[in-house]
């Protein structure tokens, strides 16, 4: 099933890249594919369309997989409340998956049947109603914004504590947050339309629901700065990445909660200071985590050390650069700047050049990561690295050689009482 729902991969992605040379063109509704723009494209809206049904099929088979083998597969005394916070976070996150998919298989459906089958669900000249796409859309597109980011949390969950050489702080206390947040998720979809002619008493309670969900992951953020406390901290580049990951996190999540406010959102709404609070979540959020992920378990995939030098550059250059591009774009959002828009009044030229140096930095520093980090540990160029690289690092994955044996272990391995120890 695992191996199923990975090559689906490939014929989605060829079926969106060939919409880019059907006639009329690339599909261009925008990311969220609104109504009515998605009746009016030609035949690419429709290749985008089955593309999307057989990446929510490929989505699906992965997370059943994922949750089966969670449930089922542990190694002997391996309990649910003594996993790696990573695995919770791809647990809770699988089952999001499961729930959210079809919700947008049904839109994208909805909007199928309209364009060929005489439908008026989301067509205004028939009695549609282009905003029930909108609700539909977004019932699935805030629980996706957890799936995208509770990894992320998992994978931090693990750096923070081996680099503070202590327990991750309130573990239970991260396992009924993160639930927390995937069931909130599910209340708040209505934030992303205060601008929609929403009444009042729906503005107020999408705007406490989404303030909210700013109590678990405030107690995240809270866990992850008790833990580093009094720690014997050392700061490798996955460490690096997983504090930046903190700092930056929390400035978009403090932008989030000013635009939970129904009020401020109404000015706010599509400028770009949405922009700039989306990346700071979700570029810190998957980007960041992924980049310390990489970093901390890259020698137990490739059997090779990364130079850490490169590694620090790759960071300091990115976050500096991160900083530069989409700082600058909460004061465009304050002062007006509407976001999607091909120009603008000369008043706001000299913070987005500010923005484009720094993207042009950002991108330059991920090919460097590449070019630099990436490619000489696929080549096998570097230390050799041992079986444990980081001294206070946990995890059955360190109890094996680097690189990790194909058949990582014969019999199951059996945990003591505490689970940090693997019985032999």
């Amino acid at each position: 099933m695992n191996n199923l729902s990975f090559w689906l991969l490939i014929p989605a992605a060829i079926m969106i890249v060939a919409s880019f040379f059907m006639p009329g063109g690339a599909p261009a509704a925008g990311w969220t594919l609104y109504a009515p723009l998605t009746l009016q494209m030609g035949p690419s809206m429709d290749s985008s369309i089955f593309a999307l049904h057989i990446l929510g099929a490929s989505s699906i088979m992965g997370s059943i997989n994922i949750i089966v083998t969670i449930l089922n597969m542990r190694a002997p005394g391996m309990t649910l409340m003594k996993m790696p916070l990573f695995c919770w976070t791809w647990l809770i996150t699988a089952y999001l998956l499961i729930a959210v998919m079809p919700v947008l298989a049904g839109a994208i459906t909805m909007t199928l049947t309209d364009r060929h089958f005489g439908t008026h669900f989301f067509n205004p000249a028939g009695g549609g109603d282009p905003v029930m796409y909108q609700h539909i859309f977004w019932f699935f597109g805030h629980p996706e914004v957890y799936i995208m980011i509770l990894p992320a949390f998992g994978i931090v969950s693990a750096i923070i504590p081996a680099f503070a050489r202590k327990r991750l702080f309130g573990y239970t206390s991260m396992v009924y947050a993160t639930a927390s947040i995937a069931i909130l998720s599910f209340m708040v979809w209505a934030h992303h339309m205060f601008t929609q002619g929403m009444p009042v008493t729906g503005q107020l309670f999408f705007m406490y629901a989404t303030m909210l969900i700013a109590v678990p992951t405030g107690v995240k953020i809270f866990n992850w700065i008790a833990t580093m406390w009094r720690g014997s901290m050392t700061f490798e580049t996955p460490m690096l990445w997983a504090v930046g990951f903190i700092f930056v996190f929390t400035i978009g999540g403090f932008t989030g909660l000013i635009l939970a406010m129904a009020p401020v959102d109404i000015q706010l709404h599509d400028t770009y200071y949405v922009v700039a609070h989306f990346h700071y979540v979700l570029v810190a959020g998957s980007l960041y985590a992924m980049f310390g992920g990489y970093y901390y378990w890259a020698p137990k995939w490739t059997g090779v050390m990364y130079e850490e030098v490169r590694g620090k550059i790759h960071f300091w250059g990115s976050l500096l650069f991160f900083n530069l591009t989409f700082f600058p774009m909460h004061f465009l959002g304050l002062a007006g700047m509407p976001r999607r828009y091909a120009d603008y009044p000369m008043q706001f030229t000299d913070f987005n050049m500010i923005a484009t140096v720094g993207a042009f930095g950002f991108g330059l520093m991920q090919v460097y990561f590449f070019l630099a980090v990436v490619l000489p540990m696929m080549r096998g160029k570097g230390v050799t690295a041992p079986q444990q690289p980081w001294e206070g690092a946990e995890g059955l994955e360190w109890e094996v050689p680097s690189p990790a044996p194909f058949h990582t272990y014969e019999t199951p391995p059996r945990l003591n009482a505490s689970a940090t120890k693997v019985i032999v």
